[in-house]
């Protein structure tokens, strides 16, 4: 299939007409934002991007304002994929060809770089675990009547996907207007899925766009819309798709052993030495050894004059690791920026299913970085133990939710009146989550929507808002905590 970039920038929005603007309020008249500029100010301004400055990237529950959490990280990947964006669009860019690019294309990167952690429950990945586990159990003990299910609803649950609640979240449960969820335009809500691919079918290891799922069974009908749209298909990625991606991993890799060495787990002479390690282990790849080397030498530079100057060890890992961000991150994305150039026209074709950063001369570099933190900061005792405990609250504010949700969510007018335990647990739920429920496709099974208000429900949560509604429901209950 051949890709077209006026398609895959498509500005129509859901349950509009076609055309080059989609807005009708009186107030567009005077707006001269872009419909992608508007896209990205409606995520701005939405309320899951604020909940993500209480949302885990790598320390959860963290106190010190100093490391970084999923709002920091979310502006990061922005802002990376902004730059990234211009560098495409400007003087010889791949992409100055396009239309009105300079305006759009950097604007859509900074959009879904914003967004693309919006629908991660609390705890970060354990979070997700805690959702899979619940359901795995909850199958196996409860054995719910599942008549009348595809294999996709069950593995919705199964397998359940923050990026396929990202997608969710924008498309109905954040109010903007209407029953559009934020509204936002074609070419924007294609670029921000991640997965093309529905839970069924799952390829983690033989393929990179299908090694997750990206919408659940909910929102197939908007996905089918979107692809209609952009002349995307299922397994296509959009191109700028792979530039995300790469700003994400770029993000993450560097930025979370930063904020291992700013928490003093590590420090910066211990990065150079496993630095040295995947430098010599990559030098069948002259470029990529090479790479890491001119990165390992400008670092260790700067360390040595600072030390010179008598900082204390903390200012000197912290200024030395903020310079070694620089070159790193620099570095990185050079190497996708030319990756992406040279790869555009296999993209196009809806040929390429591989990691740009990988891929790139920085990819042993991304690579090495990633198993320093998985080594020394993911490991690190202090946060397995705080993720342990947010994995056993998530799964006791599902207990207490789905209790509440069997007997009240229903599809009757009126329903009997509960025990009072009941009642409050549900008045607990968001409104517009019951909104968006009782407005829910009914030909979807009343459990599958029921099971997506609790999961609505607990990956909206910020960190400190579960664990402290955990243990005010837990108190009304009269029960103990979980002990496992």
């Amino acid at each position: 299939m051949a890709l077209d970039w006026i398609k895959l920038l498509c500005h129509d929005r859901r349950g509009k007409s076609a055309g080059p603007s989609t807005s009708s309020t009186p107030e567009d008249v005077s707006d001269h934002r872009t419909p992608s500029e508007r896209d990205h100010d409606r995520i701005l301004f939405s309320t899951p991007v604020r909940r993500l400055a209480d949302k885990t990237q790598v320390f959860p529950l963290e106190r010190n304002d100093s490391v970084r959490n999923r709002l920091t990280h979310s502006i990061e990947v922005a802002n990376l994929a902004r730059s990234l964006g211009t560098s495409l669009v400007y003087g010889e860019g791949p992409l100055s060809h396009i239309e009105n690019a300079a305006r759009n294309i950097p604007t859509i990167l900074a959009a879904i770089g914003l967004a693309h952690d919006l629908g991660n429950p609390p705890f970060g990945h354990q979070g997700e675990n805690a959702i899979r586990s619940w359901f795995l159990e909850h199958f196996r003990d409860s054995k719910p009547d599942l008549s009348g299910w595809t294999e996709a609803m069950k593995q919705d649950f199964l397998q359940f996907e923050g990026n396929a609640q990202t997608i969710r979240l924008v498309t109905r449960l954040q109010f903007h207007q209407s029953d559009l969820g934020l509204n936002l335009t074609h070419g924007t809500l294609a670029s921000l899925i991640k997965y093309p691919s529905p839970s069924d079918k799952i390829k983690p290891k033989s393929s990179q766009v299908r090694k997750k799922f990206g919408y659940f069974q909910s929102e197939a009908p908007i996905i089918c819309e979107i692809w209609n749209a952009t002349g995307l298909d299922e397994g296509v990625r959009h191109p700028l798709t792979f530039i995300m991606e790469a700003c994400d991993d770029i993000a993450y890799s560097v930025l979370d052993v930063e904020d291992a060495i700013k928490k003093r787990i590590v420090s910066v002479p211990d990065l150079l030495s496993h630095l040295e390690l995947c430098a010599k282990k990559a030098e069948q790849y002259p470029e990529r050894s090479n790479l890491i080397r001119r990165v390992i030498e400008l670092a260790r530079k700067r360390y040595e004059d600072y030390q010179s100057q008598k900082l204390t060890p903390s200012e000197l890992n912290n200024i030395s690791m903020e310079l070694f961000r620089v070159y790193a991150i620099r570095e990185m994305i050079n190497s996708v920026y030319f990756k992406f150039r040279k790869e555009l026209p296999t993209i196009m074709e809806g040929g390429w299913d591989k990691e740009l950063i990988a891929e790139s001369d920085a990819g042993a570099l991304c690579e090495g970085l990633k198993t320093f933190a998985q080594k020394n900061a993911y490991s690190n005792r202090s946060v397995l133990e705080i993720e342990l405990q947010g994995y056993y609250v998530l799964r006791g504010l599902m207990d207490i939710f789905w209790s509440a949700i069997e007997r009240c969510a229903t599809d009757e007018e009126k329903r009997a009146k509960q025990d009072p335990l009941n009642e409050y647990v549900f008045s607990r739920i968001s409104d517009s989550y019951k909104r968006v429920f009782g407005k829910s496709s009914k030909t979807l099974p009343l459990r599958y929507r029921q099971y997506q208000l609790l999961t609505d429900m607990v990956a909206g949560m910020t960190d400190s808002y579960a664990v402290e509604l955990y243990e005010d429901l837990r108190s009304r209950n009269g029960k103990p905590a979980r002990q496992e």
